[in-house]
């Protein structure tokens, strides 16, 4: 009997030190290896293999090579404006017979681009269509390193080196550096977006961020339920919530949420709103996607501010709106365009 209870408890102990192993190897593999799951830059599959250009779109762009601080090549695209864009929504801008390309590009805004965590920046190219062909903006499309054909691994401390490198190039283009620059993030973007502009508060002029998250760790929960027992062993912050204001309140901001994302509550979005609303001191026009009334401010009480400081500022919010085809839905562009008309006035 005595032996059987001994077996047992050896039984036991060996279990025990099995599970403590197992579990210990899990932890390991979901710290170390969480960076594969955040950043499924070969998710949809070929599309390390596989990068769209623009010019299969129509539209005339180079090719831009960037070295990081660190020794990573980033292959991006770069599309600048030229005089006589052929496209029926084409804005129509005065243009001096005398001016040329590169004159004429140098007095229109620049957007950067940031996609979000899936995909490459190729399959971005019908909205920098838009930016380009309705607005009449320069667009640079940044490649973060270990996506498309750009080399290295990501990692949150890696692309905040990338946007840095990708803003550096353009403030020293000739033909870039004096419009404004109106950055423009997606979900992971929207961080990267926020992220820069509050290390260089001077440089950017605008912001147009949608379907983004107040910090990762957050989101995760919702994301992935699964691992969110876990979340402690996040090491991928992207803490937006507190870099959002030290974005200037005179920097506007144009936020765009989708009612029913599924991957990043919309609540992540009317949080990061109310954050950039207390910044500015001022202003809503939060409507929502189809024209309609006012559907709530940065204000407690719901009603906007008077114009104080900032008042260019929205937040949008668009019903049917899902993570992935918010910019789909109508009244999108309408209120982009409004926004960056308002920059260039």
């Amino acid at each position: 009997m005595s032996q059987s209870i001994a077996a047992f408890w050896e039984f036991t102990r060996g279990l025990a030190t099995v599970c403590a192993e197992v579990g210990t190897i899990g932890c390991r593999l979901l710290y170390y290896g969480q960076n594969y799951l955040i950043y499924p830059s070969a998710f949809p599959p070929e599309s390390r293999t596989e990068v769209p250009t623009p010019d299969m779109y129509g539209l005339h762009y180079e090719g831009v090579e960037l070295k990081t601080e660190d020794g990573v090549l980033l292959r991006c695209y770069l599309l600048t404006q030229r005089k006589e864009v052929v496209h029926r929504f084409a804005l129509q801008i005065p243009v001096n017979d005398e001016m040329s390309d590169d004159e004429f590009a140098a007095t229109r805004p620049t957007v950067l681009m940031f996609h979000g965590n899936g995909g490459n920046l190729g399959h971005r190219i019908p909205l920098a269509r838009v930016f380009y062909n309705e607005m009449r903006c320069n667009v640079f499309m940044l490649s973060y390193r270990g996506y498309g054909d750009s080399e290295g691994r990501p990692s949150e401390s890696r692309l905040c080196i990338d946007a840095q490198t990708a803003l550096d190039y353009i403030l020293a283009h000739a033909n870039l550096r004096g419009p404004p620059i109106i950055l423009y993030g997606q979900s992971l973007g929207g961080a990267v977006a926020i992220h820069l502009a509050s290390r260089n508060p001077s440089k950017i002029h605008a912001l147009i961020l949608e379907n983004t998250f107040t910090s990762f760790p957050q989101v995760i929960p919702h994301a992935t339920p699964i691992p969110s027992p876990f979340t402690i062993l996040c090491h991928q912050k992207w803490d937006s919530a507190s870099k959002l204001p030290l974005i200037p309140r005179e920097t506007p901001i144009l936020m765009l949420s989708g009612e029913r994302d599924e991957v990043v509550p919309p609540q992540h979005m009317t949080e990061l709103w109310e954050i950039a609303s207390r910044r500015q001191g001022t202003t809503v026009d939060s409507r929502d996607g189809n024209g309609g009334a006012p559907v709530g401010s940065g204000e407690p009480n719901g009603e906007p501010n008077s114009e104080v400081g900032n008042a260019r500022s929205r937040f949008v919010k668009f019903p049917d709106g899902y993570h992935n085809n918010t910019f789909m839905q109508m009244d999108y562009w309408h209120a982009v365009k409004e926004f960056v008309a308002s920059l260039c006035s």
